[in-house]
């Protein structure tokens, strides 16, 4: 139990895929506005890597390795069409915010860098322990993230308004304040790091 534990926390903090692995930038800058279009994108992706973990994991075998990564790719495409698919029809308004980065799912290098590097490799359970781990600490980036530029940007958290005569700083709701952000958050969890070595 512990061992499963460890594969869950390690995507939280030692291998978070934002702020350790750097992985994923492009749509982290993109939907990281508000933190609705934050949890979102978490969501979608956190199903996306566990289900694509399980597959790979329970059909590691079959799959020649020659093909593996077309092989990878199929899956990981089944399971971003699916999530498309389920949010156009639950939710259309988060499908439209979220725009064509959704579908790009099927090439964040999160999710292919878990099935090369580590689902082809390891059993179901931590193949989904693993999915579940990086899932999570994708969608915590992006709500600390999505957070931090929706307070600043916009006077608001959530669609309410935060603090009643803040002046918003326009910037942070531009790709230019995700890099901000972005950059201080990595320079802030580096000296974090740095104090624990």
């Amino acid at each position: 139990m512990k061992k499963y534990f460890y594969e869950f926390l390690k995507g939280i903090i030692k291998e978070n895929p934002t702020f350790v692995l750097v992985l994923g930038l492009c749509p982290t800058l993109a939907v990281s506005v508000s933190v609705i279009n934050g949890i979102g994108m978490g969501f979608a992706a956190t199903f996306v890597i566990v289900g694509s973990n399980i597959i790979i994991s329970m059909f590691k075998k079959v799959i020649p390795d020659r093909i593996r990564i077309p092989c990878f790719i199929v899956i990981i495409a089944t399971f971003v069409t699916i999530t498309e698919l389920v949010m156009k029809a639950y939710s259309p308004a988060l499908n439209r915010a979220l725009g064509i980065y959704v579908p790009l799912i099927v090439v964040n290098c999160i999710v292919l860098g878990r099935a090369e590097a580590y689902a082809q490799k390891e059993t179901v359970v931590n193949s989904l322990m693993d999915g579940v781990g990086m899932g999570v600490g994708f969608t915590l980036a992006l709500i600390l993230i999505s957070g931090i530029r929706e307070l600043l940007g916009a006077g608001q958290l959530m669609g309410y308004t935060a603090i009643k005569g803040f002046e918003p700083a326009f910037v942070f709701g531009m790709p230019s304040g995700a890099l901000l952000v972005i950059g201080l958050l990595l320079g802030f969890f580096n000296i974090l790091k740095g104090g624990r070595e």
